[in-house]
């Protein structure tokens, strides 16, 4: 098993997913607990089969090797985004700890599977420390971004940074805003989303001016999301190789953004598996190896 990574743009050869029926059960069991896990309304099982389905189809299209992790009893619905509870290193995986209390038990069931597929484990986030990965973004091989917030925290962040000081040169702690409060869900990369090397999706209103204009100093250009676009999720998007990303459908004046700078777009439907639990392609997936 070929694993780890320190790009976010570079081809992926292999990905971690959960399917619906693995993680939304049953419309049972949506009902129980969608209010408890604060989605925007509760998802229609049958027709988030049908979404998640038509978004495997897509990834197939491009991506060799697809695992999905098991269903468990540890687990509930927000175990669909699999980006959140572990990350993937050159030196194996880092197990994350969850600032959302409904999702503790993540990291270790997502633990245990890389371990069956021979990834080994690199450490853990610990005790006090909070670190969601959709709050980590590699920016080259030797940068990551961190964005501190409600999710993540300095304690979080400062496990991260030991963990990786072998192998990273430079990790910049990213103040992320209280915009909808802890019981929201804002990432940094609900705000930045890396197409190519030199070239990232943003929505700078809610960048900070300091991390914003360091971006610009390294000569990265920034693509900017319209306010109308935001809530419907236009700068969460999966880049599946350099300037080849795939998309929440409703975005029309960032795909054709995207498109004016020749990158390729693929598009899916995800009213249920996206909109309502607020986690679009980046938080569905999680990339094991990228070239």
């Amino acid at each position: 098993m070929r694993f780890g990574f320190q790009s976010m743009v570079g081809k992926i050869e292999r990905i971690l997913l959960k399917h619906p029926k693995d993680a939304f059960i049953s419309q049972e069991n949506i009902n129980a607990h969608w209010k408890g896990f604060n989605y925007l309304s509760a998802p229609e099982y049958k027709k988030a089969l049908k979404e998640y389905e038509n978004f495997v189809e897509l990834l197939k299209k491009h991506i060799p090797e697809i695992y999905f992790l098991p269903q468990s009893d540890k687990t509930g619905l927000d175990s669909i985004y699999v980006h959140d509870p572990v990350l993937i290193t050159v030196q194996g995986a880092i197990l994350g700890n969850m600032g959302k209390k409904q999702r503790q038990h993540e990291p270790p069931a997502a633990g245990d599977f890389l371990a069956k597929l021979g990834i080994p484990l690199l450490g853990t986030i610990s005790a006090e420390g909070r670190l969601e990965g959709g709050d980590v973004v590699w920016l080259d091989g030797q940068t990551l971004a961190v964005g501190r917030g409600y999710r993540t925290n300095e304690k979080g962040i400062r496990q991260l940074r030991q963990l990786t000081e072998d192998f990273i040169d430079e990790l910049v702690i990213v103040p992320l805003p209280h915009w909808n409060g802890p019981e929201g869900v804002l990432h940094l990369m609900s705000l930045m989303s890396p197409l190519d090397r030199n070239l990232i999706l943003v929505y700078s209103r809610l960048l900070p001016v300091s991390f914003r204009e360091w971006l610009l100093a390294r000569r990265i250009r920034l693509l900017e999301v319209p306010d109308s676009e935001f809530e419907t999720m236009a700068c969460n998007v999966l880049a599946v190789a350099p300037r080849k990303c795939i998309m929440l459908s409703g975005n029309p004046f960032t795909k054709k953004m995207l498109e004016d700078e020749n990158v390729e777009v693929w598009e899916y439907r995800g009213e249920e598996i996206s909109m309502k639990g607020a986690g679009g392609p980046t938080c569905l997936t999680r990339p094991i190896f990228r070239l």
